[in-house]
């Protein structure tokens, strides 16, 4: 039996509200030693403050020593072990823009490159491409066709869209064709195993016909497709928590793996952390549960931004009065990964949690919010995977396990 088996034996239903709050990438590490991390060097009054009043521990994503995608992290933040149920970074990206994938299509997630003469990758963001030019470059690529097939693309965000694939006899094992560095070329799409070789030669005609189509561009004159994947079926939320739940994120992926798991997508204008808490305000009564992800702190991290890291940090807790007026039973602020400013990716070390419930919390030592202090606080070192346990826990909705 596993974890999920449990839960869904002992779930209950309740009044108490749950939020869990994520800052993308939040774990980091420090730019010399015996200095502070992003977080630490952050100035976070109110995350301090509720790291006395509550607990703190640090969760690992996948296993020890595994640097995880942002796919997998967020599985196991909502209680899916990433080592069981493999999702693709293609399907959460077209669930995340409403495109549909269906058990027999296939779905990547594209960035528009830069290449030079010879074709190699000079800017593999392609300068971090502007919205509105990507757009209309969506626009030209969605015009193409390819005998045998289906191809719908969806712009995500600035130099990034979807790919989805339709057609008969498709599999999903198809390599990246995205080679995760500069100055080489991008790989030809690579079936990985028997029943994929349609689909590998179909994305290659497609990628063809596409890489002619945008060669006029000075920029953007190139691209790459990678996290090919299908539908998981993943259990609902509701089936497995007894729980409503909302997602409130900005960036596409995130809404993806939200709906993918059956959470509802908040739509609400703005970017700001006070965006985002307005939206859960003016929702509070409509759920239970209220998944809130900020993106920005692992792009600062990618970016090598140390201190820019800290400032998005430090306005998360400047906004976080108008979460607390909302009065959660449970709160749990923590990350999906870290992403050290030094290391400008993604990375294996332990990600900060800290547990807020002021009726069943156990209270510890810890008396601020970082990398250190979560390291000696009294939830310890635990898996991802058992956070949701623990958030339904504190919110006295899991009964007894056993006689």
């Amino acid at each position: 039996m596993n974890l999920q088996e449990v839960v869904r034996g002992l779930r209950r239903r309740a009044q108490s509200k749950i939020v869990l709050l994520v800052l993308d990438g939040l774990g980091g590490l420090a730019l010399e030693p015996g200095g502070p991390t992003a977080l630490e060097a952050a100035a976070t009054p109110i995350l301090d403050g509720l790291a006395q009043e509550g607990a703190t521990g640090q969760s690992i994503p996948i296993l020890h020593g595994i640097t995880p995608g942002s796919g997998p992290a967020h599985l196991a933040l909502f209680g899916y072990d990433p080592l069981e149920f493999r999702v693709g970074r293609g399907v959460l990206e077209a669930a995340g823009v409403g495109l549909v994938v269906e058990k027999g299509s296939v779905a990547a997630r594209g960035n528009f490159c830069a290449l030079d003469a010879q074709g190699r990758i000079t800017d593999r963001r392609a300068g971090r491409l502007a919205g509105e030019q990507a757009v209309a470059l969506v626009q030209r690529l969605a015009a193409l066709r390819v005998a045998g097939c289906e191809v719908q693309i969806r712009h995500l965000r600035d130099y990034r869209f979807a790919f989805v694939i339709r057609g008969s006899g498709l599999g999903a094992a198809v390599s990246d064709t995205d080679p995760q560095e500069e100055g080489a070329r991008p790989r030809p799409a690579v079936a990985q195993a028997p029943g994929s070789e349609l689909t590998a030669k179909l994305v290659n005609d497609w990628i063809e016909q596409a890489m002619s189509s945008l060669s006029d561009q000075p920029v953007a004159n190139g691209l790459t497709l990678r996290g090919f994947s299908t539908d998981p079926e993943l259990a609902g939320f509701s089936d497995l928590y007894a729980l409503t739940a909302a997602c409130v994120a900005v960036y596409p992926m995130y809404r993806g793996v939200s709906r993918l798991v059956g959470m509802d997508v908040i739509e609400f204008a703005g970017e700001r952390p006070e965006d985002e808490f307005a939206a859960v305000r003016d929702n509070w009564a409509a759920y239970d549960f209220f998944f809130i992800h900020i993106k920005a702190t692992d792009s600062r991290g990618e970016d090598g931004d140390f201190e820019g890291k800290a400032a998005v940090i430090e306005s998360v807790d400047r906004a976080l009065p108008g979460l607390l007026d909302l009065k959660p039973d449970v709160l749990a602020v923590t990350g999906d990964h870290s992403t050290p400013a030094r290391m400008r990716t993604h990375s294996w070390h332990p990600v900060p949690f800290l547990l807020w419930a002021p009726d069943t919390i156990r209270l510890d030592r810890s008396q601020a919010f970082g990398e250190s202090a979560c390291m000696h606080g009294g939830l310890g070192t635990f898996q991802a995977t058992s956070i949701m346990p623990l958030l339904l826990a504190h919110a006295q909705r899991l009964d007894k396990f056993g006689a």
